[in-house]
């Protein structure tokens, strides 16, 4: 069922908000090397792709026994860079450099280390080829439909959506976040798209608000070490 998945996990090496986030310790393992793992569960090293910059990130990849196959171009390395770039370029290079066909790519981000096995192998029961993208998200804590505003030209607020119709929250329609842990991407859609807002045929995974970490500050950091301490 794994064998034909490219894993591939984005490792930049510029990061602003956590210095050396990648490879800072996460309870004591680098935080890249749970993504790592976590993809070791289902393929070999064969179908993992750790796609970086960074001569750190590297060095600590060959610690944990993993080639990386190419250092990524500047060009898709910056902080502006697109994560779908990211992806069709590694896709690309396993494709045209390692004559490799898969039928779908599993990104797995770093930042999202409290993932399970389960979560993965519920969410790709979910894919078929006529679906784009199967993306793991949350159930936002927030509603457009009725706590969340826009500010109007004349400086009052307005919902955002369904013009305030809704009284109570639980009548407004269920809205979901993406929680960054599991995207499956169609070969198709990497192949002949340029970006995640073009995807157009999503279907949603949903995995409990305990799962909702995506790292990305100190708070973050510390935020996600207690949960997963804690557990659920």
């Amino acid at each position: 069922m794994f064998d034909n998945l490219l894993f591939i996990i984005p490792a930049r090496g510029g990061s602003k908000g956590i210095p050396k986030k990648n490879i800072k310790l996460f309870l004591g393992k680098p935080l890249i090397q749970y993504s790592i793992e976590f993809a070791r569960n289902f393929v070999s090293d064969n179908n993992i792709c750790l796609t970086t910059d960074d001569e750190e990130i590297i060095k600590c990849a060959k610690k944990l026994h993993l080639e990386v196959p190419f250092v990524r171009p500047d060009i898709l390395a910056t902080d502006t860079a697109d994560t779908f770039g990211v992806l069709k370029h590694a896709y690309s290079f396993f494709k045209n450099h390692r004559n490799k066909q898969f039928e779908a790519i599993v990104l797995l981000q770093p930042t999202s280390p409290l993932r399970e096995t389960k979560h993965l192998e519920e969410a790709i029961n979910l894919y078929n080829s006529d679906i784009e993208l199967v993306v793991s998200v949350c159930e936002s804590p927030s509603s457009p439909y009725f706590s969340m505003f826009e500010e109007e030209e004349d400086g009052f607020l307005k919902i955002c959506k369904g013009k305030g119709i809704y009284t109570r929250r639980q009548d407004a329609p269920k809205t979901y976040e993406y929680n960054g842990s599991i995207y499956i991407i169609n070969k198709v859609a990497i192949e002949t798209k340029n970006s995640f807002k073009e995807l157009t045929k999503k279907v949603k995974y949903l995995m409990d608000n305990y799962y909702d970490t995506d790292i990305d500050t100190l708070e973050d950091w510390n935020y996600a070490e207690y949960k997963y301490l804690k557990g659920r």
